[in-house]
């Protein structure tokens, strides 16, 4: 978005959840590189909390796809950085190789969005956020299952064929495939879900329909760090990997 079309609360919001993954990040090298105890990891809140901030970041992705003019553009920059990542954790950490990472579902969903625009527009808000909401939690266990279920559990759940989960070739949709680790997964199933409620959800921001505070700046810092998240995500996991092998080497 250009500056005269910010929205406030947005960029703090993404702000917030950049800087939550900044720690998640921080504690993830402790834990996994230099055999630091970070018990959190073994909690289900925490993966609950990491979730949360993760979809409120893809939301808003989707939310800002209403002000742009060049989403398809803007979705391929987005995943060939996503690729530049892969790759290069592959050379540095080749035990923790990012598959199908936060940018690439960003730079498909995008993409998507962008050759879907019509079926977007054509959609009434309310609904698509209702649908795609309902979408999210009905397929949230696809990827995180041996197999997966669509579903809810304690209602009911469809178990997914085993044999999508053989192919090496669908992990990006949510069959994880045959790998044994996947750090920084965010699969199409259930993910884009929350990048399209975002984009109805954009309707009624562009068109103002919201109130005036929702649109004002409050907390300047997040609202900076905001609107620069992409370079802080390409940036602070091999800042964070250079202090603390600096740290660490000095013991």
């Amino acid at each position: 978005m250009k500056d005269s079309k910010r929205v406030g609360l947005l960029d703090e919001i993404r702000g917030f959840a950049i800087i939550c993954m900044v720690v998640y990040h921080l504690l993830f090298s402790l834990k996994n590189f230099y055999s630091v105890d970070v018990p959190v990891f073994f909690d289900d809140w925490f993966d609950i909390i990491r979730s949360i901030f993760a979809g409120a970041f893809i939301f808003i992705s989707g939310t800002v796809c209403r002000f742009s003019r060049s989403n398809l553009k803007r979705g391929a920059q987005c995943f060939f950085l996503g690729m530049l990542i892969t790759f290069a954790v592959a050379l540095v950490q080749p035990a923790f190789q990012i598959h199908f990472g936060i940018l690439h579902l960003l730079g498909i969903c995008m993409i998507i969005y962008a050759l879907a625009e019509a079926f977007f527009d054509f959609v009434p808000p309310l609904a698509g956020i209702l649908i795609f909401g309902f979408l999210f939690f009905a397929l949230f266990g696809i990827p995180y299952g041996n197999p997966g279920f669509i579903g809810f559990n304690g209602l009911f759940t469809i178990p997914m064929p085993a044999i999508l989960y053989n192919a090496e070739v669908l992990f990006p949709l949510g069959f994880r495939g045959p790998y044994a680790n996947y750090a920084d997964y965010f699969p199409l199933l259930p993910w884009f879900c929350v990048f399209a409620a975002g984009s109805f959800f954009g309707v009624y921001v562009r068109e103002n329909a919201l109130p005036r505070w929702f649109y004002k700046t409050r907390v300047r810092f997040l609202a900076a760090t905001g609107r620069y998240t992409i370079w802080i995500y390409l940036l602070h996991q091999p800042i964070i990997i250079a202090i603390l092998n600096i740290i660490f080497n000095e013991r």
